[in-house]
């Protein structure tokens, strides 16, 4: 159609660099790159896991996410999980200090699912 042929990227803004690490590396990703932007003042992180990258924009000069409304743009990034392994992924987030939601089913689909805010409070959604 346009020429375009998957996703390249998502682009995440975090205001901790380590905390953020932690956080995507108990999700499976790792890191494969590190940039420091002197005259921007941030570190950009390229983590990889799953077929997806991840460009970890970290300064802690930007505003806090608006959660309650939501702002407009991105609402939540969403990684599948194999069937029957939603547990097990939870309960290595719990034991790493994070709070998933309880798991529930998804209206549409039946299939089991649960949320987890990233350290900035992005919600990210564990989908079997």
């Amino acid at each position: 159609m346009s020429g375009i042929c998957g996703l390249h990227h998502i682009a995440l803004l975090c205001s901790d660099e380590s905390r953020s690490k932690v956080f995507y590396e108990q999700l499976g990703f790792t890191v494969t790159a590190r940039h420091e932007r002197s005259e921007r003042g941030d570190v950009i992180l390229m983590m990889r896991g799953y077929g997806i990258t991840l460009e970890l924009f970290c300064d802690a000069k930007h505003p806090p996410r608006p959660t309650s409304p939501e702002a407009f743009g991105l609402r939540h990034l969403a990684l599948r999980v194999d069937k029957g392994a939603l547990d097990v992924v939870t309960d290595r987030l719990r034991a790493a200090g994070y709070c998933p939601e309880e798991p529930r089913f998804d209206s549409f689909t039946h299939e089991a699912m649960t949320f987890v805010k990233d350290p900035d409070g992005l919600p990210i959604e564990l989908h079997e």
